[in-house]
């Protein structure tokens, strides 16, 4: 009972749209009706700002890694999923007519939970997919194929360290990151076929 309970509140905390809520409060925007329409960070950066971008992808990186701490309090054994089930409340918000974001700064609340609650492993599965994503970002001024690729680099890093049997690193949670991935990989569909086709929106503050 605790289990489910831990996974449904990680859910409704996922739905908080805090783009939408910051959107509507200060700016009196609906940032889904502008830029993108998404309801991430990159979209309220587009239309709000770069001073929003950044509260916004702390406050929607929170929500996950929050979420696993209550986890970690009500059911132990729920960590994991209760990070993805706010991982998914983001992307299908029960407050914003479950058209929510892509979950990039949700997943790594979620690297945030797994090496603070669970492995410790600061460097490969946090600090590591960061620098990844800043990197590619330079290199390729594409804020989707970085969040794609920083998000594998967290799971390849953390396989290699399965396999080499680091402390408390386990096969469940690889595979929950290799799972991450792939959901967050399928919700950015629309930005790889624009990457094939030479289309997406580049940056250009770096």
């Amino acid at each position: 009972m605790k289990t489910v309970l831990a996974i449904v509140l990680s859910y409704l905390f996922g739905s908080i749209p805090w783009a939408l809520i910051i959107g509507k409060v200060f700016y009196h925007k609906d940032i889904r009706k502008e830029g993108s329409g998404n309801l991430g960070a990159s979209n309220a950066g587009r239309v709000l700002g770069k001073k929003v971008a950044v509260i916004v992808t702390v406050l929607d990186a929170l929500k996950a890694f929050f979420s696993m701490l209550l986890a970690s309090m009500l059911a132990p054994e729920a960590i994991l999923f209760a990070g993805l089930a706010c991982c998914v409340g983001h992307c299908f918000p029960l407050f914003a007519n479950f058209k929510g974001g892509k979950a990039v700064a949700t997943s790594y609340g979620f690297f945030l939970g797994i090496v603070t609650l669970l492995t410790h492993q600061w460097f490969w599965q946090f600090l590591f997919p960061i620098l990844c994503f800043f990197l590619i970002l330079y290199l390729t001024k594409m804020v989707s194929l970085s969040s794609i690729c920083s998000l594998f680099m967290c799971f390849l890093a953390s396989l290699i360290l399965y396999f080499q049997k680091a402390p408390n690193v386990t096969l469940a949670q690889c595979l929950s990151i290799l799972v991450l991935w792939i959901f967050v990989t399928y919700r950015h569909k629309d930005n790889l076929k624009r990457i094939q086709q030479g289309t997406e929106n580049k940056i250009k503050w770096m």
